[in-house]
């Protein structure tokens, strides 16, 4: 692909300059010239891997200018003659080619495709038409994983994810932040919601292990389409959100187990303290202690069981029984009720949201 769009700008230089010109790849094979009969030839010796990009040197009788998008001996223009006109051509020549690759890398890259359709930078009605151009398969189930790095950055995420991730053709992963970093996963049939989070551990698990990085990874909702992958990053930022304030234990949040607090979560500020005013006595809430609360969290955690909670807390039944009778006093909440064991858990949420200091409303 680079080869032809080299030979379109080198060969309309045929007329404007008066001698031959032509690019060689890494291996010293012309692979655009503006004498076509050229094209395939092999200039030995041009390879050499103490010379970087922006080298110049003449061999033979022809100047050389070494030039790519990638810092690398990718490519390098060659300028019959060894004069001071032969080496401006050779270096004008090479900041064009140099441009006009990195241009048409960009354009048909299909990583910076996949980031602009997750960053909604893309249109719709383009998405379908830029994928026909990379023969990017639109219809396979993939998944956004993003990656949030929160200690520990003496490498980079990026790297060790893509690393992990080698297939390019399958599976993309950029930056979009110092400490964010996104997966696209693409999931073979069969992978159920349990075999993402497990792959999110492992990546986890990695970064944590073998380069001491911590980090958290929010996962949106599985996707069958290109043009939802957009969808599916905004709910995987989404679970980075809501279990930073629900969850702040778990280094895998998912979209899809989010429950109430992805209800709660997006409700305004103003509606949540309105609830907690119309549940709660004012200020009763606030005199419950630490003990209390953890004694509450047990019990939801025991499905309401008394004794079992009892046993976990290595309390006596009775103790137990006390606690929650003065929960009731405080409140006016029974939390051996189910409906009123529902009020309270969604009211400590709530409660937590707020602590949190939402600024979205």
């Amino acid at each position: 692909m680079a080869n032809r769009v080299f030979q379109g700008v080198v060969y309309q230089m045929k007329d404007a300059i008066d001698r031959m010109v032509g690019v060689v790849d890494e291996t010293g094979t012309i692979i655009s010239c503006s004498d076509l009969n050229r094209i395939g030839e092999v200039r030995d010796g041009i390879a050499s891997d103490r010379l970087t990009a922006g080298d110049a040197f003449v061999r033979d009788g022809y100047t050389y200018h070494l030039f790519s998008s990638n810092k690398r001996n990718d490519y390098a223009v060659l300028v019959e003659g060894t004069d001071e006109p032969a080496l401006r051509y050779a270096a004008l020549l090479a900041i064009s080619l140099q441009n006009i690759k990195q241009y048409h890398d960009e354009k048909f890259d299909k990583a910076n495709f996949i980031k602009n359709v997750v960053l909604d930078n893309i249109l719709p009605g383009d998405i379908y038409a830029k994928a026909r151009e990379l023969h990017f398969a639109t219809d396979v189930s993939r998944v956004v994983l993003l990656i949030r790095v929160t200690s520990g950055a003496d490498i980079s995420a990026y790297d060790v994810v893509s690393g992990l991730f080698p297939d390019k053709q399958k599976d993309f992963v950029f930056n979009i932040s110092e400490n964010d970093t996104v997966l696209v996963k693409e999931i073979k049939r069969g992978i159920d919601q349990h075999d993402i989070e497990k792959l999110a551990a492992s990546i986890v698990d990695t970064l944590n292990g073998e380069h001491y990085i911590k980090a958290v990874v929010g996962i949106g909702t599985p996707i069958a389409n290109v043009k939802d992958l957009a969808q599916s990053f905004k709910e995987a930022q989404i679970a980075m959100e809501v279990g930073k304030v629900f969850d702040t234990e778990q280094a895998i949040v998912s979209y899809d187990h989010l429950g109430i607090a992805r209800l709660i979560y997006q409700l305004p500020t103003t509606l949540c303290e309105m609830f907690l005013k119309e549940v709660f006595k004012q200020g009763s809430i606030e005199s419950l202690d630490a003990e209390t609360l953890f004694t509450i969290q047990r019990f939801f955690e025991n499905n309401l069981n008394v004794s079992e909670t009892s046993r976990g807390l290595f309390v006596h039944r009775n103790t137990l029984v006390y606690r929650l009778e003065k929960i009731k006093k405080l409140t006016g909440l029974d939390l051996r009720e189910f409906d009123d064991a529902i009020v309270f858990k969604v009211a400590l949420m709530v409660k937590k949201y707020l602590s949190a200091n939402p600024a979205k409303y």
